[in-house]
């Protein structure tokens, strides 16, 4: 069983899209593995708590820090700076975290403890349409 999830940004941040998930395996009775992967190299996916917001700003906020900008002096090294300030940090972003996920299902249910949730995050500060590729076997 295999669908595309299309995930709409409006910039730099963490998506929660688990409903999307737990909605399209409803119709599925049995245990197995589902895989997400992130079909682009400037966002990531991430399991993160979905309870509190702060969280989530917080996540942010340490890899803007960590990876500045292009336009930042510590980041002058950079050659690949045409596609605009964000765009090599997002890669670089993307490389230090996943683009995809393995979580168990059990009938039919994503196996997640009581805070977790699933997010692109996604690491450009224009807006995107990002598609994540699900596959549960």
């Amino acid at each position: 069983m295999q669908t595309e999830f299309l995930i709409s940004t409006y910039g730099p941040g963490l998506y929660e899209f688990t409903k999307d998930v737990r909605n399209w395996l409803n119709s599925v009775e049995r245990d197995g593995l589902l895989t997400l992967f992130v079909r682009h190299t400037s966002c990531s996916l991430v399991i993160q708590e979905n309870a509190d917001p702060e969280v989530r700003t917080d996540l942010s906020a340490f890899f803007d820090r960590l990876v500045p900008p292009s336009d930042h002096p510590s980041m002058a090294y950079l050659r690949h700076t045409y596609e605009g300030p964000d765009d090599m940090p997002a890669h670089i972003k993307a490389a230090l975290l996943p683009v995809s996920l393995s979580i168990p299902v059990a009938f039919g249910k994503p196996v997640l403890g009581t805070w977790q949730g699933i997010f692109l995050f996604e690491h450009r500060t224009a807006a995107h349409q990002r598609r994540v590729t699900a596959h549960f076997a």
